[in-house]
C-alpha cells in the first residue's frame, strides 16, 4: 500500500483555464494514471486532513456538487483507508515540518506513512524528496 497524497488528486481532476507546459501536461498525464489503478482496485492511505484539502480546492473551482460527488467515490472506496488526524499529530508534526523545512501537513503525511508502516508515496510534492526513508513516486 502507499500514501496518496491530495496533490495527485488535484493535478488529475482540476481543469487549468490555460495551455499546459510540456512539464505540467505530462505531470497531469502520470497522475490520471495513478487515479486510474487506484479506480481499479490499488491500495491507498490518505489522512483526514489530506482528504479535506482535496474536497475543498474541488469545490473552489469546480463547485460544491463535484466536491460531494468525488466524497461520495471516497466514503465507498474499499482500497482507499483515510486514517484519521488528531491534534496530537499536529504537535508531533511540528519538529519534523522544523527540522525538513516542509509544511504541516507534508510533515503530517511522513508521519501517518511511518505510523502505519508506508514507505511509498504517490506525490508531485518535491518537499517529500527531503525524507530519505520514504520513497516519492514518480521520483521526479
Amino acid at each position: 500500500m502507499r500514501f496518496i497524497d491530495s496533490n495527485v488528486f488535484l493535478h488529475a481532476y482540476l481543469r487549468p483555464n490555460r495551455k499546459l507546459t510540456n512539464q505540467e501536461q505530462s505531470i497531469k498525464d502520470e497522475a490520471k494514471a495513478i487515479i486510474v489503478r487506484v479506480e481499479k482496485g490499488e491500495e491507498v492511505a490518505m489522512t483526514t486532513v489530506h482528504l479535506s484539502e482535496v474536497i475543498n480546492i474541488i469545490e473552489s473551482s469546480l463547485g460544491v456538487a463535484k466536491s460531494l460527488q468525488f466524497l461520495a467515490q471516497i466514503v465507498t472506496k474499499k482500497t482507499l483507508k483515510v486514517h484519521p488526524t488528531s491534534i496530537e499529530d499536529y504537535g508531533a508534526v511540528l519538529p519534523i515540518a522544523q527540522e525538513k523545512g516542509v509544511g504541516a501537513n507534508d510533515a503530517l503525511a511522513y508521519l501517518s506513512m511511518k505510523m502505519h508502516k508506508l514507505t511509498e508515496i504517490y506525490s508531485f510534492d518535491k518537499h517529500f524528496n527531503q525524507f530519505k526513508d520514504i520513497q516519492k513516486i514518480p521520483s521526479t
